[in-house]
């Protein structure tokens, strides 16, 4: 190959310079007397041009060639190409391998649907939407390296094939040939082993980790994934998040060209979910949540009956817009989160109205106005429930559907920052005294919450963070348990026997008999990370290979049935009823 220069990267000064060039035919205009190709690689594209068309091999779209020619600016130059200064004049044309017509046009605009465009994924890789998500990735991963190498740490790789614990999510399981009966675990993340490195002595490791989830799916999550993983021993929360606020300062300066302010905002987690309806909240924007118990809680209401909480979110300028059957669509989104509806008031010439209007009196309406500050027209909407949790995720959710509907949210602005003070467990609904952990089983309480774990479990606070960024949770981590026996009573907490511990994770917090530092860490979702960063709200854009929601990959139809000999040698029968 003789190839002089990437395609995306000539202008106005390589005027008058030979140059060759290779990559793909995305577009070509015969005028008869005039001929002009856009050849594309990865980089970019090129015009190239020729006024003598017949002197040259006949080439389609997505033919893969080679083109020789002097570099000379264009008359009328082209401001939508970063190359549409300059074109490239044709001396010669080599034809390395043709192609047939492709499903879809490959260009940033398609209207393919998904699955054909997974089914074909090397050919939307081409498109320059899905290229360019791609070396935002490699940035933010060459970022990683560059920045924690800079700090010290020490790259180690963690084993694939682990032993089963239970982490959360269900788990991919792999039968072993050898010990029939036995299976590995493919991991749902380092986490075992990335506390063992710190007892090993390692103190500052990082890694970019495949993990692995069988999860159902959603437009931000795959079964397996990407994490941007770090543990680091002898430090504490607050120079933990310093140290991590210093690389994400660094991936939007590098990606985005954005300079975020250090150090971030922290919000503590029941303020979070209290004002925003969300542990992950998006800030750009208001329609926070209000605390309705004052000003309506002493009406008589059937619907009020057994509520601890009531609340509610102020909408401008809404109340002619919803219709009864807006209201309707409101409460089966209400319903997901078990709450029991969602009710409405709205300003009609400085009176209340809606849903609940009937049951206001005037006393009860002008504290209303005056406390939620109302105007003409503005409506308000607002639920009952006794759980603290499902009333502030069901009023959140509303926010987020009316923030969108309502086009709150400004285009390219970014929203940074941490959540913390995370409860240490989360109730199991309807089952009294049992929990399970809110972030994993080996985060560290925080001190002062110690003695709560033997009288008030569910009020212990934990040293967990996550990063928010613009309404996702970017990341998140936590200071780690370092002694053995308040790991065995978070255990024991959590409902585990001590035969269960000591066969799920004996093997673990045994090292913790033999010197273990004080350490904790964070994960950060690469996929996630690179979605935001990009704009795209679908994690499968920033994926070379992903899966659909279904978790099948369409182009190898993964997974798939295996040979009977594969599984004879396994010992593993099909049960072909199910």
């Amino acid at each position: 190959m003789e190839r002089t220069d990437y395609n995306g990267n000539l202008r106005l000064k390589d005027a008058g310079r030979e140059v060759v060039l290779d990559g793909w035919v995305a577009n070509r205009r015969n005028l008869g007397s005039l001929l002009f190709i856009d050849l594309r690689d990865s980089t970019g594209i090129i015009q190239l041009v020729t006024d003598h068309p017949d002197d040259f091999p006949d080439v389609r779209n997505e033919y893969v060639i080679e083109a020789r020619g002097h570099v000379r600016a264009k008359e009328v130059p082209n401001k939508n190409l970063p190359t549409g200064e300059v074109e490239v004049v044709l001396t010669s044309i080599k034809v390395f391998n043709k192609a047939e017509t492709t499903p879809f046009i490959i260009a940033d605009k398609t209207d393919a649907l998904e699955d054909t465009r997974l089914t074909y994924r090397y050919l939307d890789i081409r498109r320059p939407y899905i290229l360019n998500k791609l070396k935002t990735r490699a940035l933010i991963v060459r970022d990683w390296h560059e920045y924690f190498d800079s700090h010290d740490f020490l790259e180690v790789e963690t084993p694939a094939l682990n032993r089963s614990s239970p982490e959360g999510a269900k788990e991919y399981l792999v039968p072993s040939r050898v010990h029939h009966g036995c299976f590995y675990a493919l991991p749902q993340s380092p986490q075992l082993w990335k506390q063992l490195l710190m007892i090993g002595g390692v103190e500052r490791y990082y890694q970019v980790a495949r993990c692995f989830r069988d999860e159902d799916l959603r437009a931000d999550r795959q079964p397996e994934f990407t994490q941007l993983d770090e543990e680091v021993s002898f430090m504490d929360m607050d120079q933990i998040l310093a140290l991590n606020e210093g690389f994400l300062a660094k991936i939007f300066k590098d990606t985005v060209g954005v300079d975020i302010q250090l150090p971030l905002r922290r919000i503590p987690f029941w303020e979070a979910m209290d004002v925003y309806g969300s542990d992950k909240p998006d800030t750009r924007y208001g329609l926070t949540l209000k605390d309705m118990m004052p000003l309506v809680g002493d009406i008589e209401f059937k619907g009020f009956e057994g509520a601890s909480y009531i609340k509610g979110i102020v909408i401008p300028g809404q109340g002619k817009e919803t219709s009864r059957k807006v209201l309707d669509n409101l409460q089966l989104e209400a319903r997901k989160f078990n709450l029991k509806g969602v009710l409405s008031l709205k300003v009609e010439e400085g009176k209340l109205a809606g849903s609940f209007g009937k049951f206001v009196d005037e006393a009860h309406a002008a504290k209303i106005i005056e406390a939620l500050g109302l105007q003409e027209d503005d409506l308000v909407l607002f639920a009952s429930s006794s759980d603290r949790r499902n009333i502030d995720f069901g009023m959140g959710a509303l926010r987020t559907l009316y923030a969108k509907k309502l086009g709150l949210i400004k285009p390219n602005t970014y929203d940074l920052l941490w959540v913390v003070d995370f409860p240490m467990f989360d109730p199991v609904e309807g089952e009294p005294g049992k929990y399970v952990a809110e972030h994993h089983p080996f985060t560290r309480p925080r001190d002062e919450d110690l003695p709560l774990l033997d009288t008030k479990p569910e009020e212990v606070l934990a040293y967990a963070y996550d990063i928010v960024i613009n309404g996702y949770e970017a990341g998140g981590g936590t200071m780690r348990i370092y002694d053995h026996d308040t790991q065995w009573k978070i255990f024991k907490l959590l409902g585990l026997s001590d035969e269960q511990v000591a066969a799920k994770f004996g093997w673990f917090i045994d090292a913790f008999k033999y010197g273990a530092p004080p350490h904790g860490g964070i994960a950060f979702g690469l996929d996630r990370l690179t979605m935001i960063l990009t704009g795209t709200d679908n994690i499968r854009d920033v994926e070379a290979f992903p899966k659909n929601l279904q978790a099948v990959d369409p182009m190898s139809h993964a997974p798939a049935f295996v040979d009977d000999s594969q599984l004879d040698i396994l010992d593993i029968k099909i049960d072909e009823e199910k």
